[in-house]
């Protein structure tokens, strides 16, 4: 029977969440030997039964109704990643833009697990041990079905927002941003210092350019051209600096 003031699953019957990493979750929990203890928590999880749920670099905790009064305490967390560990995923994920630039827009690249499996770790759990888990009613199963109906909650979670999946490593949206940025703009290594302004007197160069932008966001997915896209734009790119130049040095100060 449906709970009332708890959090309900959006999928009603069927396949539980829409994207592909939060139908993963669940594919892989049920890789691990976990499906049929899986199973009993679908119907929590649409009834209504988990009241509340935390997300965080910590783990994931729950509070689940059963049978008693008393909801249960279910906790979930996963194997984090070191310190050392998330700076070459994060340096790995730099290096592709098109990542970053996915994940900012509230999505996961496709092969996003070539970024973690590169450094020899994981993304998503690889064995049971990965993950910890504990609830506080008598049954003894691991997964219980307090415990299940939560790893299906997370699923559409994660739908939502994909970061959640790096949390459970030890890395939230703000750590994976500063990370990101870091690495992307050299803040570190003070390369946004800025750059003296030019004499007023000195002759406008046109700055050589190369349709870099394309060439480090990776494959353009609708391009048929003969030539790779950025090839195809160098001319485009630097007619349109010639450009630039004349008209800066029409109102280019005389000194």
């Amino acid at each position: 029977m449906p709970r009332t003031g708890g959090i309900r699953a959006q999928s009603r019957r069927g396949a539980f969440a829409q994207r592909w990493w939060s139908r993963r979750w669940i594919g892989v929990l049920e890789s691990l030997g976990l499906g049929a203890r899986l199973r009993r928590g679908r119907a929590y999880a649409r009834n209504g039964n988990v009241a509340a749920v935390e997300v965080d670099e910590r783990g994931v905790r729950a509070s689940v109704s059963g049978t008693r009064a008393e909801p249960y305490a279910v906790t979930i967390a996963m194997q984090p990643l070191s310190p050392g560990q998330w700076q070459h995923v994060t340096d790995r994920i730099a290096k592709t833009p098109r990542f970053a630039a996915a994940l900012l827009s509230g999505t996961m690249p496709q092969d996003i697990e070539e970024a973690f499996t590169a450094v020899h770790c994981a993304l998503f759990p690889r064995t049971a041990m990965d993950l910890r888990t504990s609830c506080t009613c008598p049954d003894w199963s691991n997964p219980c079905k307090h415990v299940a109906a939560v790893y299906y909650l997370l699923a559409e979670e994660f739908d939502r927002d994909p970061f959640l999946l790096f949390a459970l490593r030890g890395l939230d949206r703000e750590g994976v941003v500063q990370a990101l940025s870091a690495r992307e703009f050299g803040l570190a290594s003070g390369a946004l210092d800025a750059a003296p302004l030019p004499d007023s007197r000195s002759p406008i160069d046109v700055p050589s350019v190369d349709a870099w932008p394309l060439r480090r966001a990776g494959r353009f997915p609708f391009w048929n051209g003969a030539e790779p896209l950025e090839s195809a734009l160098d001319d485009e790119y630097a007619s349109a600096a010639q450009r630039a130049a004349a008209l800066l040095a029409e109102t280019w100060p005389d000194g």
